[in-house]
């Protein structure tokens, strides 16, 4: 089968979509595990009576339990953002996509009769 340039063109553009959702799946993933981490520390530290301890590099220093629970709650609002825009930013890719796909599929149809 014999397809025309344009078509070629719009094929490779849904590949690099593809790759592009792929890499945001791959962002998503790791600002999801921070931020299932950084709840699970806050969660501990909210409950902590004793001292609180924080690992710099490899050393461990005593900090105050409010400075920790205000940084780790910051931590999870950024997270929070940075999932949103990456969800928002793939919905716009999705939609491309699956414009493109029915456009490569019409061409295809066309192509073939």
């Amino acid at each position: 089968m014999n397809i025309d340039k344009n078509l070629q063109e719009k094929i490779q553009e849904l590949q690099l979509i593809e790759q592009q959702l792929q890499s945001f799946l791959l962002q998503k993933q790791a600002f999801q595990l921070e931020l299932s981490e950084a709840e699970s520390a806050l969660e501990e530290t909210e409950k902590s009576e004793g001292e609180i301890y924080r690992i710099i590099s490899q050393i461990m220093l005593k900090a105050k339990k409010e400075d920790i629970t205000k940084e780790l709650k910051e931590k999870i609002k950024i997270f929070e953002f940075r999932i949103k825009a990456i969800e928002k930013q793939e919905l716009i890719i999705q939609k491309k996509s699956e414009e493109l796909k029915k456009e490569i599929e019409e061409q295809l149809i066309k192509t073939k009769k």
